[in-house]
C-alpha cells in the first residue's frame, strides 16, 4: 500500500509539473484528485476487450435486448440532463459564445463544472458500448477508431476537469450532449424490431456528428484568434484532437455514403455489409463526444 501511495504521489507530481497548478474549485471531487483511478479504469477497459473476446470465442453471443434498452435510455436521459443544465448554467453566467474565460462567471462557473464532471463520468459509463460489442460477438465493430475514441476521451476529460473545468470548455459537451440524445434514442429504438421501420434518419445523424466536430474546432480556434484569457495550449490541443476525429469520421462517411458499388459488384455480390442498429459497423467506431460513438 505504501508503494502504491508513493507511486500515486509521483504520478500526480509529474502531471502537475507538466500542466501547472490545478483548479482549486474541483479539489476533492470524485476521481479527480489522483490520475491513477482514471488510468486504471482505462487499462481495465482495454483488458476487458482482450479477455472478453477470448472468453466469447467459443461461446454463443448474448442477445441483451432488455439490457440495451435500459442502457440506451439511461444514456439518453443523462445526455438530456447535461444539455439542459449546460444551457441554463451558461445563460445564467452570461457566457460569451466566442470566448469565455475560467473565472468571470462566479457561481455559474461552478455549475458548469459540476455538469462537466458528469460529462467526464459519462465517458467511463460509455465503456459499456464496447463491452456490449464483446458480449454480442460483434468483434468487427471494435475498430481502432472505436477504442481510440473511448479510451482517450475519458483521460482527456480528467485533464479538462482538473485544469479548465468551465469557461470555453462548455461548448463541445453541449453539442455532444445534444447529439447523444438523438443517437442513443436511435440505438434504443433500433433494438425494438417493430420500431425499425420508422428509423429512416440514420444518415442525418452521421452528418450531424461531422458538423459537431467542425463547429467545435471553429469555436475553439475563435478563442485563439480573439483571446479572452483561456489557456492557449488547451485550445491548440483540443483543435488537434478534434481534427483527428474529423479525419477518421470523414473517412467513414465517404466509405459508407459516397462510394457507390460498381455494377459488377452489385450483380455478383450479395449485400453483406455489417449493420448495427441500422448503421454501417464503422460508424460505431467513431461515434461519441468530442466525438460520439456508440455500441448498439
Amino acid at each position: 500500500m505504501e508503494h502504491l501511495k508513493a507511486f500515486d504521489q509521483e504520478v500526480n507530481e509529474f502531471v502537475d509539473y507538466m500542466f501547472g497548478p490545478r483548479d482549486s474549485r474541483v479539489r476533492g471531487w470524485l476521481l479527480l484528485d489522483s490520475y491513477l483511478p482514471t488510468f486504471f479504469l482505462t487499462c481495465a477497459y482495454l483488458l476487458c476487450i482482450w479477455l472478453g473476446n477470448k472468453f466469447m470465442k467459443n461461446r454463443p453471443p448474448f442477445s441483451l435486448r432488455a439490457h440495451l434498452i435500459v442502457y440506451n435510455l439511461g444514456i439518453t436521459l443523462l445526455s438530456l440532463y447535461m444539455l439542459i443544465e449546460l444551457i441554463l448554467a451558461t445563460w445564467e453566467g452570461g457566457y460569451n459564445l466566442q470566448c469565455q474565460n475560467l473565472h468571470s462567471a462566479g457561481a455559474a462557473d461552478i455549475r458548469v463544472a459540476k455538469v462537466l464532471w458528469w460529462y467526464y463520468f459519462s465517458k467511463v459509463i460509455e465503456f459499456m458500448d464496447t463491452i456490449f460489442f464483446v458480449l454480442r460477438k460483434k468483434s468487427s465493430q471494435i475498430t481502432f477508431l472505436h477504442v481510440y475514441h473511448h479510451a482517450t476521451m475519458f483521460n482527456i476529460w480528467w485533464c479538462v476537469l482538473n485544469w479548465i473545468p468551465c469557461g470555453q470548455s462548455f461548448f463541445g459537451p453541449t453539442l455532444n450532449s445534444f447529439i447523444h440524445v438523438l443517437m442513443y434514442s436511435y440505438y434504443g429504438l433500433s433494438v425494438i424490431p417493430s420500431m425499425r421501420k420508422y428509423l429512416w434518419w440514420k444518415k442525418y445523424l452521421t452528418q450531424a456528428q461531422l458538423i459537431q466536430f467542425l463547429l467545435t474546432i471553429v469555436h475553439t480556434l475563435s478563442a485563439a484568434v480573439k483571446p479572452c484569457g483561456f489557456p492557449f495550449g488547451c485550445l491548440m490541443f483540443q483543435s488537434s484532437y478534434m481534427a483527428t476525429l474529423v479525419i477518421l469520421f470523414a473517412n467513414f462517411y465517404i466509405k459508407t455514403y459516397q462510394k457507390a458499388p460498381s455494377r459488377t459488384a452489385v450483380k455478383e455480390t450479395p449485400v453483406t455489409t455489417e449493420i448495427k442498429n441500422g448503421f454501417h459497423k464503422d460508424y460505431f467506431a467513431a461515434a461519441n463526444g468530442f466525438l460520439n460513438k456508440k455500441a448498439q
